[in-house]
């Protein structure tokens, strides 16, 4: 198979609007018109409660994690292949297909990317994003940071892996540039905090 239809494989994958389809197939409601708008694990969380973002959050870390250690081997043996399938993926959830485009912020798709090519890594930037949301309450913050600390701990953790590095700093750039909204009302301060649910009626 065509390196390149692996990429179009990694990309449908990641296009799976996991969040969409949960809220209509278990709510029969459209997620884009209920708390943030987000198609996302954490406004699954807001509207419809951990019973359904739990999963919906585990399937969107599965979306980046298969292509980069399944489909990768199949695809080829340079040391990139991984690389893209992890950005095919990551892209597909944000710009979605399935969803005109409008996917999520692609932060659960980043992180199990990442997982599969640098769970070291991913570890301290886990610990980052956790201590900024249990000391801010704002999900967007603790993403952008903890995107921003991955390429920082790549550098410390595996240094020789320039590839690795490299997409670090692409997949916090991009994860930075899909939450420009939430940096502008983070600096309103009208970004909402973690634990506030709305209803999806």
């Amino acid at each position: 198979m065509s390196l390149w239809l692996w990429v179009i494989a990694s990309y449908l994958m990641g296009a799976v609007p996991t969040s969409y389809l949960a809220a209509r197939i278990f709510a029969g409601i459209n997620l884009r018109e209920h708390g943030s708008k987000n198609l996302g694990a954490t406004n699954v969380y807001r509207v419809l409660g951990w019973k359904y973002a739990i999963p919906v959050g585990v399937f969107d870390v599965a979306k980046g994690a298969v292509p980069v250690a399944l489909f990768s081997p199949l695809a080829g043996p340079e040391p990139w292949i991984p690389v893209l399938l992890g950005v095919a993926a990551v892209v597909g959830h944000v710009y979605s297909v399935f969803v005109k485009f409008r996917g999520g912020k692609g932060v659960a798709t980043a992180a199990g990317a990442v997982l599969a090519m640098a769970p070291a890594a991913l570890g301290v930037s886990a610990v980052v994003w956790i201590g900024v949301l249990a000391a801010t309450g704002y999900v967007s913050l603790a993403s952008m940071l903890g995107a921003i600390a991955f390429p920082i701990a790549v550098w410390f953790t595996n240094p020789d892996d320039s590839y690795v590095f490299g997409v670090g700093l692409l997949l916090a750039a991009f994860i930075v540039v899909t939450h420009r909204s939430n940096i502008q009302r983070l600096l309103s301060g009208q970004e909402n905090r973690f634990g506030k649910r709305g209803r999806a009626g």
